[in-house]
């Protein structure tokens, strides 16, 4: 998979992860487009292709100095099983340390958890709702 990068909501790689996104979470899990397109401006987006098609997506913004937060994880349906989210999201990490980030938080759905840890993701706190799906923050520490 290749996995592309911008913070330009007029690039492709925007586009095509906005797509992606609705996809997923508006038309698959029920959110609704104002909470899925909600701070748009300023995080980095990240794309993955197979065969020039988007297939998988996430973004990240500088949530605190030195603190990346990670949001929007998605996998084409057709496409999941297949390790692509691992793989975009070890590409992020790459990403995060050229970046001199040195911890990962997201909020992860309650059915992802066991995902996230397999990545090296900890649970931080008590659960919370989002868009109603309950959710736990995980960080992962790039310091080791």
């Amino acid at each position: 998979m290749e996995i592309k990068s911008s913070n330009s909501l007029e690039s492709s790689v925007y586009k095509d992860a906005l797509a992606l996104r609705k996809e997923v979470f508006i038309m698959e899990q029920g959110v609704s487009l104002e909470l899925e397109v909600a701070g748009e401006k300023g995080p980095l987006y990240f794309t993955g292709y197979l065969d020039e098609l988007p297939v998988a997506t996430a973004r990240a913004f500088e949530e605190e100095p030195g603190v990346w937060h990670i949001q929007r994880v998605a996998v084409k349906k057709e496409h999941r099983g297949q390790g692509l989210a691992s793989e975009l999201l070890n590409g992020i990490e790459v990403s995060a340390r050229d970046h001199k980030i040195n911890t990962l938080t997201l909020g992860a759905q309650d059915q992802a958890q066991a995902f996230y840890k397999k990545l090296g993701y900890q649970v931080v706190g008590e659960g919370f709702m989002e868009a109603g799906i309950a959710h736990h923050r995980m960080d992962k520490s790039l310091l080791s």
